[in-house]
């Protein structure tokens, strides 16, 4: 060791794993006499340089396997002995240079790099004619970083990265490389102290769970999505979701989980024949616990593995896309679980997450807050946002948890939580982030959809940013609606007389926003039963029940959300870990409700006034909102000038109603063209056989009138001719 031109201090830090600047010691150096070549390939029998036809064996200077020896000026191939006959040929990863631009660097740093996703993480390249991996992560306040995996022996002392200093990102290209490769990062933090291995960050792909590594993807194999036209006002288009769980819609041989392709095949088709406008897939991104139904993800950027690489969920979105379906996830910018091989205490210290616990610790979910006030945090998680959106081209996201984000007493009691700079409850830089978030989406990709989860009464949610600190989002789903409505669903009809404002109540603010009306996964889990099962009454009763409340919801202003079970009326409460129900479609009753779905669908869809004006008070009127004692409702929607009206009646009592009398705005012959108790759906088949007559008797603010027979517990829908 005696003649290596190496300071005894660094040659130390080297081989102990904690040097700081690998490219200031490994690789080629410019030394007294000519060229020094240092490798550090612990485990390795030999290393030569070959340079063309010279070969110079570098020799042993430290048993921790570190090498060294002079060589010719320009390009070499290393060539190491591992012994028993394995050797192996590649380029040297020290003796390249610069991998990330300075540009890329300021965009970072400044929290600005809408390209993050190409950017850092594992990126299968050529550098210098070289095909590899340039492997790149944020990690400011670590001592040392180093790529590890199988194809070093997880060995944190042969590859250490490249620290850069202008934004605290280290990178290293790793030459023949190959996608489909396990890495994870190896950091020492502030201290010194050696941390749990790390998934990566910004990593397409990953291993599946109960694994946690994650794969270089095959970046080139994941199909670019082809334009698109989307409607430039979606609050005008019928927008009807059915948000499902990909691992348990249906499953496959032995009770296990469809990956993407097997899905697909069955998925759209069945969705496309129920007349959906769109699938929301609950989170698809990578989290390491199936009972979290992906609402604690890990992989901001990974589609879940056990449904397959990223290329098969790409092929699904465009299959969907292919037969007119829209594409919808679940998105989790809120928190995210605490698992040491995840982003908690990334480097050493809380990076990702709040220090104050105060701030940045979920008690309901046990996870960790994102600090939406740091920038670089900002950055990812809208680069994520952009990632599913142009790369995978997805429809739209729906923003989860959005409530918990918006205040800092979210959940916690007086002295539990901090104040913001002014002294408020509002959490000012989470706000910030979702209208910054709002203000890219609609700068970059102006045509998709930003859904917000939000169940509090925060103003301007679906205001534009710079309109009165409006968040930006295109739909807020409407949670108040969701409960009254189903609270009134559960109420004996002899008691709902007593409830009727929780059925009109809606109507009230329904226009203050533009709303989605969800019945989510939500509603029918943790001991809450199956929408079917929520309903009282006798076996017939129920499914009328069910029948004519969601024909309310359908005709109701605001757009559609089902979570899947509820259209064929799964009667057992949802499980994660199993198939729907499919069987129950023997019973007619059943096959009824999925008709009922199915139909109402297409009349949404097909007739304007039930979609047109769905944000906009225009689009609605009373004609009986106050008849408690029958609990009647009685209500007309309306489209743009010149498309017919549409008149809704729905009876909640199992009492029918003959001679009933309504408002309607003209005379002349009304067609009901439907009912939720027709026989077909599994009802009495009582109605008003196909057509009624309105006269010019004005009624409830209306200048004509209809004589309706109401069915008992169903809703009824006509229209002009």
């Amino acid at each position: 060791m005696a003649d290596l031109d190496l300071d005894p201090g660094a040659l130390a830090a080297l081989v102990e794993a904690r040097h700081g600047d690998p490219f200031a010691v490994l690789g080629p150096h410019d030394v007294a006499g000519g060229r020094e070549l240092r490798v550090m390939m612990p485990g390795a029998m030999g290393v030569q340089a070959v340079s063309g036809e010279q070969v110079s064996t570098l020799r042993p200077v430290h048993e921790a396997g570190l090498f060294a020896g002079r060589i010719p000026p320009g390009p070499y191939l290393l060539r190491i002995d591992w012994g028993n006959g394995v050797v192996q040929e590649t380029e040297d990863p020290y003796s390249f240079g610069l991998l990330i631009s300075d540009f890329d660097l300021y965009l970072l740093s400044e929290g600005t790099h809408q390209d993050i996703a190409n950017c850092l993480g594992a990126q299968p390249m050529e550098v210098d004619g070289v095909k590899g991996v340039r492997f790149a992560v944020w990690a400011p306040n670590a001592r040392r970083v180093s790529v590890v995996g199988d194809f070093n022996s997880w060995d944190g002392r042969r590859n250490p990265m490249r620290k850069r200093l202008e934004g605290g990102i280290w990178e290293l290209f790793i030459p023949r490389l190959m996608p489909g490769a396990v890495y994870k990062y190896e950091l020492l933090g502030p201290e010194g102290n050696l941390l749990p291995l790390k998934s990566d960050p910004f990593a397409w792909q990953v291993e599946p769970p109960p694994a946690t590594a994650s794969v270089v993807a095959d970046i080139a194999a994941i199909p670019k999505p082809p334009r698109r036209e989307r409607p430039a006002n979606q609050a005008a288009q019928p927008i009807s979701v059915y948000e499902v769980h990909a691992s348990s819609w249906a499953r496959g041989d032995g009770d296990i989980a469809l990956g993407w392709e097997e899905l697909g095949d069955k998925l759209i088709p069945y969705a496309v024949e129920m007349g959906f406008t769109h699938l929301e897939f609950m989170p698809i991104m990578a989290h390491p616990f199936g009972g979290s139904w992906g609402y604690q993800p890990l992989g901001q950027f990974a589609p879940h593995a056990p449904f397959g690489p990223p290329e098969h969920f790409a092929r699904m979105v465009q299959r969907c896309h292919e037969a007119g379906l829209g594409v919808i996830l679940d998105w989790v910018p809120a928190h995210f679980p605490s698992d040491q091989h995840g982003l908690a205490m990334f480097d050493g210290t809380p990076l990702y997450e709040h220090s104050d616990p105060k701030e940045g610790y979920h008690r309901d979910w046990n996870t960790l807050i994102y600090n939406l006030g740091r920038r670089e945090v900002r950055n990812m998680l809208i680069g994520s946002a952009l990632h599913w959106l142009e790369r995978y081209g997805v429809d739209g996201l729906r923003v989860d948890a959005v409530a918990s984000m918006l205040y800092r007493d979210y959940s916690r009691n007086e002295g539990e939580w901090v104040p913001n700079i002014y002294g408020g409850r509002e959490n000012l830089e989470s706000i910030a982030f979702l209208q910054e978030l709002s203000r890219v989406i609609q700068q970059r990709c102006p045509d998709r959809l930003l859904i917000a989860e939000e169940s509090t009464a925060f103003p301007g949610v679906t205001r534009k940013p710079d309109d009165h600190d409006g968040l930006g989002f295109d739909f807020k789903w409407n949670m108040g609606w969701m409960h009254d409505t189903l609270h009134y669903m559960q109420t004996d009809p002899l008691y709902r007389r007593y409830h009727h404002g929780e059925m009109t109540f809606g109507l009230v603010y329904a226009f203050s926003e533009k709303f989605m009306l969800p019945l989510s996964h939500d509603e029918v889990v943790h001991g809450k039963g199956s929408l079917i099962g929520k309903m009282p009454g006798d076996e017939w009763q129920r499914f009328a029940n069910l029948r004519a409340y969601l024909s309310f919801m359908w005709t109701h202003p605001g757009k559609k959300l089902l979570f899947m079970g509820g259209e064929i009326g799964q009667v057992r409460e949802w499980n994660h870990d199993r198939s729907l129900d499919w069987h129950l479609l023997d019973d007619p009753r059943h096959a009824g409700v999925q008709r009922l779905v199915r139909d109402l669908n297409r009349l949404y869809r097909d007739t304007p006034a039930l979609h047109q004006r769905d944000c906009v008070a225009e689009g609605f009127a009373w004609s009986v909102m106050d008849d408690a004692a029958n609990s009647v409702f009685a209500y007309l929607r309306f489209g743009e000038d010149g498309e017919k009206p549409v008149l809704v009646v729905c009876n909640f009592t199992p009492i029918p109603h003959q001679g009933y009398t309504v408002g309607v705005p003209m005379a002349g012959a009304w067609q009901e063209v439907f009912n939720s108790d027709a026989a077909i759906y599994g009802g009495s088949n009582m109605g008003n056989g196909g057509a009624v007559q309105a006269t010019e008797e004005p009624s409830h603010g209306q200048p004509a009138s209809l004589s309706l027979t109401v069915p008992p517990l169903a809703t009824i829908i006509l229209t002009p001719p």
